[in-house]
């Protein structure tokens, strides 16, 4: 389950090589296709490869898997992050739909279901913003929850902020999940999580409808 990479700069190639070309198999079959990315150190790489990708930028849309509840253009914004690596270039034509202002379920809905979801790991085994020690976790794991999105208090996380995230609901309407991490505390969140401990992404894992893929080196991100 899990793919082994020498260092993140092969492992960066990697995912923006898969995620390029599930973008470019939803063009083939609809008039658009739609990215979930991400947050965090890990893919500012992904992003640096991903936007010289020869896709129909134009027909691309893109949003976030979770956000924190500060102005876009604030330097732990993931919408910064994303507007300032990935929608460059080529990828400039690509439509934004960010999560901060928090949209209504039905403007995720509409998008679905996502074509790539990109996410990463923390040590805790949260993904997006779903973190443990939210009161209203078990909820927003809940698959027959009909929510797509979730307030996550402040006090949790780091930058331990507000945040807005997709539920697991949400994220699970995809066509592909990449799972990023680096470093050897996430790969043991990971075989801990596989093991049976109950962590966030232990959802993820133990999921058998939407096709995943696990993405490690043992680098740590930078």
């Amino acid at each position: 389950m899990i793919e082994t990479y020498s260092n993140n700069r092969a492992l960066a190639a990697a995912a923006a090589a898969a995620v390029a070309s599930r973008l470019a198999e939803g063009l083939k079959t609809s008039p658009r296709a739609t990215l979930v990315a991400t947050g965090g150190r890990a893919p500012g790489p992904v992003y640096d490869l991903l936007k010289a990708a020869p896709i129909d930028w134009s027909r691309v849309v893109v949003t976030l898997s979770d956000e924190r509840c500060l102005p876009a253009e604030g330097p732990e914004s993931n919408a910064r992050l994303v507007r300032d690596r990935l929608l460059q270039d080529g990828a400039a034509r690509a439509h934004f739909v960010p999560l901060w202002p928090k949209p209504e379920d039905r403007t995720i809905a509409a998008l679905q279901p996502f074509d790539a979801v990109l996410l990463g790991m923390g040590e805790d085994g949260h993904i997006a913003s779903l973190i443990p020690g939210d009161p209203h976790l078990g909820r927003n794991l809940d698959l027959t929850d009909p929510a797509l999105l979730a307030d996550v208090p402040a006090g949790l996380g780091s930058p331990p902020l507000a945040r807005v995230s997709l539920t697991l609901r949400a994220l699970l309407s995809a066509r592909a999940i990449f799972l990023l991490i680096a470093g050897g505390a996430k790969r043991e969140a990971i075989d801990r999580a596989l093991a049976g401990e109950d962590l966030p992404v232990r959802a993820l894992l133990v999921q058998t409808d939407v096709p995943l893929r696990v993405m490690w080196s043992p680098q740590h991100s930078r």
